[in-house]
């Protein structure tokens, strides 16, 4: 019986993947695939990036960033939200790598592959590890799901759909047209 060297893959073999709308990474050799997020997916995350990073740079607030970016909660939990708020007062959570610790606020906006995840486990890791405010936005039916961690996990502030303007209790003063993440 001969055994098989173990193939570990180039970063650069990115550039020779097929193109087929979907996404192939290569992590610490190994080579991972995944759906590309859909166009309302992306529109909803590059939306809310020029809302809130429109609100946050200029005054100082602290950072606001899409993914990809890491996010270490705690020794067995690594995610990769949406999108990550860090308050002006905790950016020693940010390390060269990423987050390293619970954000002030993570958005993730639902793929029916992970509409479930995000619901459900994800939602009980971020209010676990202390995530203080956790939005969700759910391009089929076009609305943003507002919660913030209470005593005994997230209680949800409210629920925007079109036509309405979420305000932020996070984000004081800032308004969110809920249709400006379809547009």
């Amino acid at each position: 019986m001969t055994s098989r060297a173990k193939v570990r893959f180039l970063a650069s073999d990115i550039w020779d993947a097929p193109d087929n709308g979907k996404r192939y990474e290569v992590i610490e050799g190994e080579w991972f695939m995944a759906p590309a997020p859909s166009w309302w997916h992306q529109n909803a995350v590059s939306a809310l990036i020029v809302i809130i990073g429109s609100w946050v740079r200029p005054r100082n607030l602290g950072r606001v960033v899409p993914a990809p970016t890491g996010v270490v909660l705690d020794d067995e939990n690594g995610v990769e939200p949406d999108l990550v708020y860090i308050s002006r007062d905790r950016m020693h959570i940010i390390s060269e790598r990423g987050v390293e610790g619970a954000p002030d606020m993570v958005t993730e906006v639902l793929s029916p592959g992970t509409a479930a995840r995000d619901r459900g486990l994800k939602m009980r890791r971020y209010a676990a590890a202390g995530v203080a405010h956790y939005w969700i936005v759910d391009p089929a039916n076009r609305t943003l799901e507002a919660y913030r961690l209470g005593a005994t996990g997230y209680e949800q502030e409210g629920v925007y759909g079109p036509g309405s303007i979420f305000s932020p209790t996070l984000f004081p003063g800032l308004e969110i047209p809920i249709d400006e993440l379809w547009a």
